[in-house]
């Protein structure tokens, strides 16, 4: 298997190379970045583009490791007793299958992606320590183990909300996303709005760097927001002379709020636009 790209998503050259040394490794690949650079998008793409089934495990604060194993349902064994219902007598009719279960039970090779786990607590990763390394799992319900019929490649995401554990890194090929420069943020308009007219785009990119390089703001605009705002432009028909004052100057976007997140970072634009013309 070689990740050689799509044509949906946008890889730089070093980030080919990060996905492709994780396979040849059989290591998770642990992907950082901004939010909204595409780290959960590359494992959709790259089950798409090497047609793998993809299996998605999103994660919450409340996420327990065991839940990617399986659970067992004992509520719903209970009430079943309790109706006469003969499954009762088999406790493998209450086994829930989590996502790394079926990940090993697939019969080719399949992508995992386990999305932010940074979110769950801290002792979440090196509960997975054992089972992302032996690629098996112990049913203590059932007191069968399974395990994995092929080594899935595994996706892991991270924006960087708390430090993971080293025992965790060790096991784990680590790339960051950086984020896109011009060039490479233009590939990417490209791919998704073909037709966009170059003065447009243009205007567009200008006003979405120049305001990341805002100084103080809470939250930059990121990939996704340019993509939303630009999609609305588009379909309110924004001619790019709507972006900017007669005299060039930068004023505040119309649609700002598909970048601009919190009152907090609208006003400092606001107040650096004022500046800005106090100071002509």
């Amino acid at each position: 298997m070689r990740f050689e790209g799509s044509q949906a998503y946008v890889a730089t050259p070093d980030l080919l190379l990060a996905v492709n040394a994780a396979v040849r490794l059989q290591r998770p690949l642990l992907i950082k970045g901004e939010p909204g650079t595409g780290k959960t998008l590359l494992a959709e793409e790259v089950a798409g583009a090497l047609g793998l089934e993809l299996f998605q495990w999103h994660i919450k604060s409340t996420t327990k490791a065991q839940q990617g194993l399986y659970e067992y349902d004992a509520v719903s064994r209970l009430r079943d007793s309790q109706l006469g219902d003969g499954r009762v007598k088999d406790i493998a009719n209450y086994i829930v299958k989590g996502v790394l279960w079926q990940a090993f039970e697939s019969e080719k090779p399949a992508v995992v992606l386990i999305d932010e786990i940074d979110k769950a607590d801290i002792e979440f990763p090196n509960d997975l320590l054992r089972e992302l390394d032996r690629m098996e799992f112990h049913v203590y319900e059932t007191r069968e183990t399974v395990r994995a019929r092929h080594r899935p490649l595994i996706f892991i995401t991270s924006n960087n909300e708390k430090e993971l554990p080293d025992a965790f890194l060790r096991r784990c090929f680590f790339h960051y996303i950086r984020f896109p420069d011009r060039e490479t943020m233009q590939r990417i308009v490209d791919v998704h709005f073909p037709g966009l007219k170059k003065a447009l785009l243009k205007e567009a990119l200008e006003v979405f760097f120049e305001l990341r390089e805002v100084p103080g703001l809470k939250k930059k605009p990121s990939t996704s927001e340019l993509l939303d705002w630009l999609k609305l432009l588009v379909a309110e028909d924004i001619p790019p002379e709507a972006l900017r004052s007669k005299d060039g100057k930068v004023i505040v976007p119309p649609l700002a709020g598909a970048m601009l997140k919190n009152e907090q970072d609208l006003h400092l634009f606001e107040r650096l636009v004022h500046m800005a013309r106090q100071n002509r």
